[in-house]
């Protein structure tokens, strides 16, 4: 049998054929002398708080965002998770929340030093606002602070902005460099836009659960998918009008809706049903058309999760980890495609060899030739994971009971000083807004 070369790494350097974000960005703001004063391109606005605890992030001036102020009616997760990252970059975020209460995210559990495990992961270095927009002067003192304002956010539901009158439609007429981004379920328009939407109801609205879990047997994701999808589709939509401003000195109204955001998720899956083709299975954790790629038992010390993608893979994995080249001649396996068809007679092949060892040190043969792999982790093991420990990646945050572990920002750029100021309290910034605002109480 002719010998199987193994794979070759490659490394790819994505480099940037004009110039970088730091070269670029700058060349606007010099450039452009928009039409609003009130809205420079990257303006920082002379707002400065009285007291120290609302001068968050006020050392940070190198991060991308500082001098851009957001105000956000927000609760639950799409609307504060898309802020934070936001604050992450340096912006300033005033969160506007309930009197007493606040946000009800904060209390839907108790998991992290007696406050919500939720609330904790999105809404760090915010300033905490506590207004009830149901009463005149707190209204006006909304609209105040929105006036000086860089961007403002909001997911209440459906029409409650516009009936408080900031809505674009109205804003733009006085703020004509104001940023808006409305989040919903559904969007502002077509006949779901007045429908309820949480994220479970968008992960079935979407097809999520039809191609998920086992058959018979579909399940949810884990985490809240649809609101980080819609999150993180409202956080790039926002940074992509800054820039737009920057050039133009004109604000504009970002539509975002859960179910688009997670539709473009589900955009392979889509076509791979396409007209009228049968859906992917839903295969638990194993992929539902590449195969082997998914976790296999081992003989003790948990589940190993591995994966390849070609043929030389499947070669090398035969040879180096099974030991049966005999398998690359099996027309059950000759491709990905009869492998997966096959894959219950394949599977036991697989877990046979894998039963004569301890995960780690399957998952060390596996290393040793190639193979992609994985340990099953749970959430101990991510605590614990070694690779977030060796590259740094652990902080900690302020909150009002007390400091917290956090991860650090994902991806933040070799130079930017990393923003991981504390999570308020209720109201905990409201004196000094007031005072910073000219607001009388």
């Amino acid at each position: 049998m002719a010998t199987i070369t193994k794979p070759t790494r490659l490394i790819c350097l994505n480099q940037s054929k004009t110039q970088t974000w730091s070269s670029y960005l700058p060349i606007f703001v010099r450039s452009r002398q928009p039409s609003s004063p009130q809205h420079r391109p990257f303006s920082v606005h002379s707002h400065r708080r009285q007291a120290a605890a609302t001068n968050l992030g006020e050392s940070k001036g190198n991060l991308p965002l500082s001098g851009i102020t957001v105000v956000s009616l927000e609760q639950a997760i799409a609307g504060p998770f898309c802020t934070r990252q936001l604050a992450d970059l340096g912006a300033r975020v005033i969160k506007v929340e309930r009197p007493g209460q606040g946000d009800f995210n904060r209390h839907h559990d108790k998991r992290i030093k007696g406050m919500c495990s939720h609330f904790v992961w999105t809404n760090r270095s915010k300033e905490s606002l506590a207004l009830d927009l149901k009463q005149p002067n707190d209204l006006a003192a909304v609209k105040k602070i929105i006036a000086k304002a860089d961007v403002l956010v909001q997911n209440l539901a459906p029409g409650a902005t516009e009936r408080m009158g900031l809505g674009y439609g109205t804003l733009k007429e006085k703020h004509p460099g104001l940023i808006v981004c409305d989040i919903s379920g559904y969007g502002s328009t077509g006949p779901y836009r007045n429908k309820k939407a949480y994220d479970l109801l968008i992960q079935s609205e979407s097809g999520f659960l039809s191609i998920s879990g086992s058959p018979g047997q579909p399940a949810k994701a884990g985490n809240s998918i649809a609101d980080i999808a819609a999150g993180t589709t409202a956080f790039n939509n926002i940074l992509a009008a800054i820039i737009q401003r920057g050039k133009t000195g004109k604000g504009c109204r970002l539509d975002v809706s859960m179910l688009e955001s997670l539709a473009e998720w589900m955009t392979f899956p889509m076509y791979y049903a396409y007209d009228g083709a049968p859906p992917p299975a839903q295969a638990g954790a194993e992929h539902a058309s590449i195969y082997p790629y998914g976790p296999f038992d081992t003989g003790g010390g948990g589940t190993v999760m591995l994966g390849m993608q070609n043929e030389r893979e499947w070669g090398i994995f035969c040879w180096d980890v099974l030991q049966k080249p005999e398998l690359i001649q099996d027309e059950r396996f000759a491709n990905t495609s009869t492998r997966s068809k096959n894959r219950k007679e394949l599977r036991a092949i697989i877990e046979e060899v894998f039963a004569a060892y301890e995960a780690d040190d399957m998952l060390d043969k596996l290393q040793t030739a190639g193979i992609a792999n994985a340990k099953v982790n749970d959430m101990a093991g991510l605590w614990a994971h070694p690779q977030l420990k060796a590259r740094d990646r652990w902080t900690e945050v302020d909150t009002p009971n007390g400091k917290v572990p956090a991860l650090k920002p994902a991806g933040v750029a070799e130079g930017f000083e990393v923003r991981m100021d504390p999570i308020p309290a209720v109201g905990e910034h409201n004196d000094a807004i007031f005072e910073e605002f000219s607001i009388a109480r």
